[in-house]
């Protein structure tokens, strides 16, 4: 089953799940969750809407009722929670550092940022076309690149990046500012290069671009990447599987941070407690619903952070013995 089918599948179980007219209530501010997710082709979307049809299969119990919302990723979601926009946001362990401690585009601290859980690891992705002749990051020079959207994990990575390689925008000869839905479709109609894509695997855009047009996954390592991870810890080495894609026929060395959810402090500890509940304790389901999660485990999901965990979901882990 392709990624677009399995979105359909969870969009689909969210507006199908039944509403529990009867359902005792929080705070109305509270019996209506929304999670931030990304773009819809990549995995925020559907793994955020794996996310509500887990919490919303209890409602009955519960009262609460979650939605996901398509954002710009990491950086909006953690400055949507931060302003009270979102309830919930998946963001990538390294914009959640940053965020936190007020660093690299966050104006300032924001000590209330909680998280609930991690998720699977995200690669840092470059995909080129094949008659561009990228086969690493130093080639990128002088082509048309894709650096992400303002606001994105994908933008504030790659410019990371660049910063370790002395390159700025106008190192290549066109630097685009498209959204994840737009790369793969931009990459195949050669009006750009390639694109930089911090994502789980396997990913529909890297998909799109594998089938419709020639193109492959470009490594992503050597000295300067060495020098970059020595600085930036949170971001651990990480491959992509060969025969993942079409045109990749080997493992593609990389690295990345991990997807992970969080909340504000202001978010009541029974809401944040039954939402980290529905995830686990239907935690074999919740690793059918995307490819990304198949191979996640309980324990590791409490790791990759910066940032303090929420007490409802302390509480949680508590109870089911993966935290003292």
């Amino acid at each position: 089953m392709n990624i677009f089918k399995k979105v359909a599948i969870v969009v689909t179980g969210l507006l199908m799940l039944p509403i529990a007219f009867n359902a005792p209530s929080y705070a109305a501010d509270e019996d209506f969750i929304t999670i931030g997710t990304g773009g819809i082709t990549g995995v925020y979307y559907p793994v955020g809407g794996a996310i509500c049809r887990l919490v919303n299969k209890n409602r009955k119990e519960h009262g609460l009722r979650c939605t996901v919302e398509s954002t710009g990723a990491s950086v909006f979601n953690a400055n949507a929670i931060g302003a009270g926009d979102l309830t919930m946001g998946i963001v990538q362990s390294d914009t959640q550092y940053y965020a936190y401690e007020g660093k690299e585009g966050f104006a300032k601290a924001n000590k209330d940022l909680r998280v609930l859980f991690s998720l699977y690891a995200e690669a840092f992705t470059l995909v080129a076309r094949d008659d561009a002749k990228i086969n690493s990051f130093k080639d990128l020079v002088g082509k048309r690149v894709n650096i992400g959207d303002p606001g994105s994990g994908n933008r504030s990575t790659m410019l990371l990046l660049m910063n370790e390689y002395k390159f700025t925008p106008k190192t290549f000869s066109l630097a685009t500012d498209l959204k994840p839905a737009e790369m793969a479709g931009a990459l195949c109609d050669n009006k750009i290069d390639a694109y930089v894509y911090v994502v789980g695997h396997p990913n529909g855009s890297i998909k799109e671009a594998a089938t419709t047009c020639n193109s492959h996954v470009v490594p992503v390592e050597g000295a300067e990447v060495d020098t970059f991870l020595k600085k930036y810890a949170f971001y651990p080495k990480a491959t992509i599987p060969a025969g993942m894609y079409k045109g990749t026929d080997k493992n593609v060395n990389t690295f990345g941070p991990r997807a992970t959810i969080m909340a504000s402090s202001k978010l009541s500890d029974t809401v944040a407690y039954e939402t980290v509940k529905a995830v686990f304790e239907n935690f074999d389901e919740f690793k059918k619903l995307h490819p990304a999660l198949e191979t996640l485990t309980k324990e590791e999901m409490l790791t990759g952070n910066t940032a303090p965990f929420h007490p409802g979901a302390i509480k949680y882990f508590k109870e089911a013995g993966l935290m003292k």
